[in-house]
């Protein structure tokens, strides 16, 4: 099979995935997720003309001449009605929030006024009509659409869902992601530390990537490098919208991944890609697993324990989508065993792939462009993401390799801002060179405020 370019491969990916069913969340459960239905005001917002200050409502005619002096009526409080008309001469007390007294057309702040005996205050400056007046339905009309599907629920969102009343929200479901890991050099998180082994990194860091997209993924241990093994672990996998097989992609003789999942009837869109890290990766759809398989698989207990309780612990509408993946298939991921290049593919191909999933329109890792602060080598074939630190300058921000850039060094990926990508027709770039950095996850917040006041 032909190497695909980067976007290629993503856009075979994202051609392949589509988003998925809604399901119904409490609000409060709802941050990240995106709406599936359009939501309407149930009332104008606000319902009244009110103030938007801590002062005094009056008519502005009244300040024809400043300072002037009027009568305090009536002290309204938010969530109070006014129960008189202002007349010439006359003003009422208000809170922000409060609603208009009839006869007022303008609020005076607090701060602009003196207080005087004989319920009296002193106006200092004049102000036109609507001065301060937060107009009935500005905010929102009765009945008008106000967030439409595919709309992202931020905090903001929350809120406007709140104010509509909207206790339970239509959204597009989460997919159901399982993780695997493949090779008998592997050692488990739970296992006595051997030093012919190497730790079963890659599981917890995919885990990390997917749960910050804000999925619980299912870690299904590691498979050794045995068909029958594989095949049994590859099965539990398919009980799942998507699954990410770490390891065992490359050609080795020993590498029975491919193999295995093309037995198990996958179609492979691609195995691999002009990328480094990450040039053995691949993926492909696996079709519903026949039922008589799956029984067949249940008589003889090849999940494992952790599956097990995790499938008895789901009910309701998360059993309802064990059952939806079951219909549709499975979407497989081959990624790299080293642990480098697995969470860059991970970045590259999963994460757009499963923000569309979760109807996302925002699918890419946001980009900024960098200059760099010291020679980079490339070899012209490949597009190469190298990991960077971020730092702000005048005007922009510079970036800096983490240090060496071997596909097994973890801790580049851990120290990392964000990768910066050098085009596969690169011949290399200089210091002072302007470069596209794709951010990473944490590095939405920085250690000051960024601008000056």
């Amino acid at each position: 099979m032909e190497h695909l370019s980067v976007s290629e491969a993503r856009r075979v990916v994202l051609e392949s995935v589509a988003i998925l069913g809604a399901e119904q969340v409490k609000l409060e459960q709802s941050l990240g997720r995106v709406l599936a239905e359009e939501v309407r005001a149930n009332r104008d917002q606000p319902p009244y003309d009110i103030s938007a200050m801590d002062g005094y409502a009056l008519r502005s005619a009244d300040l024809a001449k400043v300072p002037a002096m009027l009568e305090i009526i009536e002290d309204i409080k938010a969530g109070d009605m006014p129960s008189k008309i202002l007349a010439p001469g006359q003003c009422a007390r208000i809170m922000t929030g409060a609603p208009m007294p009839q006869g007022a057309d303008a609020v005076m702040r607090v701060e602009d006024t003196e207080a005087k005996a004989d319920n009296r205050v002193q106006i200092n400056q004049s102000v036109k009509p609507g001065h301060d007046i937060r107009r009935l339905g500005e905010n929102m009309r009765n009945g008008e659409v106000v967030l439409g599907p595919g709309t992202e629920i931020t905090p903001g969102v929350v809120g406007v869902l709140a104010t509509v009343k909207c206790a339970q929200v239509q959204v597009y479901r989460r997919p159901r992601v399982a993780i695997l890991s493949n090779g008998n050099e592997l050692e488990g998180l739970d296992e006595p530390v051997d030093p012919n082994k190497i730790p079963n990194s890659n599981s917890y860091a995919l885990m990390g990537q997917v749960q910050a997209l804000g999925i619980e993924p299912v870690l299904l241990g590691i498979a050794r490098d045995d068909p029958k093994e594989l095949e049994s672990y590859l099965k539990r996998g398919l009980e799942h919208d998507v699954l990410l097989v770490s390891g065992g992609t490359s050609v080795g003789v020993h590498d029975y991944v491919r193999p295995t999942i093309e037995a198990l009837g996958a179609k492979m869109l691609f195995w691999r890609v002009a990328m480094k890290p990450g040039h053995p990766v691949a993926f492909g759809i696996i079709p519903p697993i026949s039922s008589k398989v799956a029984e067949a698989d249940a008589v003889q207990g090849v999940r494992s324990a952790a599956t097990q309780a995790y499938l008895e612990d789901r009910q309701g509408s998360e059993h309802r989508a064990t059952q939806q993946c079951a219909a549709a298939g499975t979407f497989v991921f081959g990624l790299p065993g080293n642990p480098v290049s697995s969470m860059v593919c991970f970045e590259q191909f999963v994460v757009p792939a499963l923000r569309r999933m979760m109807g996302h329109a925002r699918t890419h890792r946001r980009t900024v462009t960098a200059r760099l602060t010291h020679n980079v080598k490339h070899q012209p074939g490949r597009t190469e993401f190298i990991r960077v630190l971020l730092a702000k300058e005048e005007g922009g921000y510079t970036a800096t390799s983490t240090g060496a850039q071997g596909s097994g060094m973890l801790l580049s990926m851990a120290r990392a801002d964000g990768l910066a990508v050098l085009p596969a027709d690169s011949n290399g770039l200089t210091a002072g060179s302007i470069v596209a950095v794709q951010l990473l996850d944490g590095t939405a917040l920085q250690d000051d405020a960024g601008y000056k006041e």
